[in-house]
């Protein structure tokens, strides 16, 4: 879901509850500048930038294991 930060600062308690169901992107002047995410959400920053870079079929357990497999 996509709010402006003019609403959340209005409605936090709405969404402070639909993030614990889902990510709640927040914009300042039609860019996006924070997430808000619920405690049980699994995030990884890393990941998001490497979106385009790493192909989306890569499963990040194989790739551990490979990984240590090479040293």
């Amino acid at each position: 879901m996509i709010v402006k930060s003019t609403d959340v600062q209005n409605n936090f308690g709405k969404y402070l509850g639909i993030a614990s169901e889902q990510e709640v992107v927040i914009t300042k002047n039609g860019l996006p500048v924070a997430r808000l995410v619920g405690m049980n959400y699994v995030i990884s920053f890393l990941s998001d930038r490497l979106v385009g870079i790493v192909p989306y079929n890569v499963d990040e357990d194989e790739a551990k294991s490979e990984r240590l497999a090479r040293q």
